[in-house]
């Protein structure tokens, strides 16, 4: 899926998730129509994950698996001179600024100014003089360079997936200066193999640099794709996040468009009417999520069809519960619905028995469904005892917020009518004392709970999925009708990557 930040090399692999070449994958005359799931990231943040471009152009320097260099060169009076250089390695790499351009074909053009390397190995070199003489010696040496890197990451999609070529790749080289051991040898001699190499040097350094650049482009995109397809998944519910149409790409922003489709247990949703449009987001925020209606709903039924929609209520819980207000009436109908057993031999079952019906509104997200609460009382040595069973249709409107890395569910209203009740205490089912308790705790207590309950549930799922490991910042859920929209700032954990990279190249 999609993340903000800045743009830059070490970046970029985040942009390839949210864009791919529209030449190479068809997605018909009315695409927007199947989209579910949308991801906006700005140019503010492309700017943030920027300044992790220098830590990753040094994990593909580090990489690189430089060859031995040879050569060879016939010279007057000192016949053929033959060099190599071997244990090619790189040191104290630095770069002084980096640019990313976003261009409209689907291109994300990379500049890296006055990055600075030294390369150390060691230099053989040999020679058979006019006389048959024949001398070999071998020094270690240092070269100092000063690169500017040009890359243009070309963008394609197969089988609505994205694929970097990063190939075109340029390094132009400002200084190329080879220092031998302790610069004890002759000047001529230092001149003569840096004339002999300096060539041959940098087009070694161009391939195999630009070749490490392209594999960490392929590698980090994996990542990032396998990251979000993780984070959308969980057991046998999952979303699919394949692209839905091809990508916006504006001097301010990218913008990808994915299916949203939930699949559970290999059935998946059919989305052919979704309301999105680019004018629905705007730039003020570093990134956007626009999610349909479509995919929360299914999302709920797959929880639903799944047996995820249970809650178990026990101990202090329960006691929680029942006890909301100190009052003579609900002492009375607590007496009679418990029989006199401590809370912590009884138990409280809420499930629903109907797939919720999810609609998103201004006001929040409406759901309905048809609730049933059962509660037993556990008796020492006897099998348990249903003291009360309800169903009840429920509508609650609930507005979701995150904050201190917690999902937090509101109800902000809601009602109930009971459609069955069985209670051993009144099995007329007439007596006012427990109906207007009964009322009461649904309302004040018991949504609150279970709403509380199911937000922290998508808390431990979503921070399970590192969630938590991100700053995110000021972030807004504002739902309307139809869509809801995750707007936010965040920071990038770069050792996300990092760790991945170190572990993976």
């Amino acid at each position: 899926m999609c993340w903000t930040g800045r743009m830059m090399l070490g970046t970029f692999s985040i942009l390839l998730v949210l864009v791919h070449a529209a030449a190479a994958c068809e997605f018909g005359p009315f695409p927007y129509r199947a989209t579910g799931i949308v991801c906006r990231m700005t140019k503010p943040a492309a700017l943030l994950l920027n300044q992790k471009t220098a830590q990753v152009i040094q994990v593909a320097f580090r990489n690189a698996q430089f060859p031995n260099i040879t050569g060879e060169r016939s010279m007057r009076l000192l016949g053929q001179v033959a060099y190599g250089l071997s244990n090619i390695q790189v040191n104290d790499l630095s770069i002084e600024r980096s640019e990313v351009e976003l261009k409209e074909n689907d291109v994300i053009h990379v500049a890296i100014k006055n990055m600075t390397a030294v390369f150390k190995g060691t230099l053989t070199y040999g020679y058979a003089g006019a006389w048959f003489l024949q001398l070999f010696h071998s020094v270690d040496f240092e070269i100092e360079s000063s690169i500017d890197l040009e890359l243009n990451i070309e963008l394609t999609c197969q089988k609505e997936q994205l694929v970097p070529d990063a190939s075109d790749c340029y390094l132009a080289f400002h200084k190329l200066t080879l220092h031998l051991q302790g610069d004890k040898q002759p000047g001529w001699l230092k001149q003569l193999f840096t004339d002999f190499i300096s060539f041959t040097l940098k087009l070694v350094l161009k391939r195999e640099v630009c070749k490490e650049i392209d594999a960490v482009a392929k590698t980090l995109t994996n990542f990032i794709l396998d990251l979000a397809a993780n984070f959308v998944r969980d057991q046998d519910i999952s979303v699919d996040i394949s692209l839905a149409s091809d990508p916006v790409i504006k001097a301010s922003y990218i913008e990808s468009h994915h299916k949203g489709l939930v699949v559970y247990k290999n059935n998946s949703s059919v989305l052919s009417d979704s309301v999105f449009s680019p004018s629905l987001l705007t730039e003020n925020r570093m990134l956007y999520f626009w999610l349909s209606e479509h995919t929360i709903s299914s999302l709920a039924s797959a929880a639903f069809l799944d047996g995820r929609l249970v809650l178990n209520l026990r101990g202090e819980k329960l006691q929680e519960l029942f006890e909301m207000e100190d009052t003579e009436v609900q002492q009375k109908a607590v007496q009679m619905i418990f029989q006199g057993t401590s809370y912590n031999d009884s138990v409280a079952k809420v499930w629903s028995l109907t797939q919720p019906q999810i609609s998103l509104q201004p006001e929040g997200t409406v759901v309905r469904s048809l609730v049933a609460v059962e509660v037993s009382i556990l008796p020492a040595g006897e099998e348990p005892l249903v003291t009360l069973y309800m169903e009840k249709e429920i509508t609650v409107t609930i507005q979701a917020t995150y904050a201190e890395k917690k999902l937090i569910l509101q109800p902000v209203d809601s009602s109930i009518e009971i459609k069955v009740f069985k209670c051993t205490a009144d099995p007329s089912g007439k007596d006012p004392s427990i109906q207007s308790f009964l009322q009461n705790m649904i309302l004040i207590a018991g949504i609150p709970e279970v709403t509380s309950s199911i937000g922290s549930a998508l808390t431990s799922l979503v921070n399970s999925k590192s969630l938590d490991q991100f700053d995110i910042i000021n972030p807004e859920i504002i739902t309307r009708k139809g869509y809801v929209i995750v707007q936010l700032d965040f920071g990038f954990p770069s050792h996300l990557l990092l760790n991945f990279l170190e572990k993976s190249l």
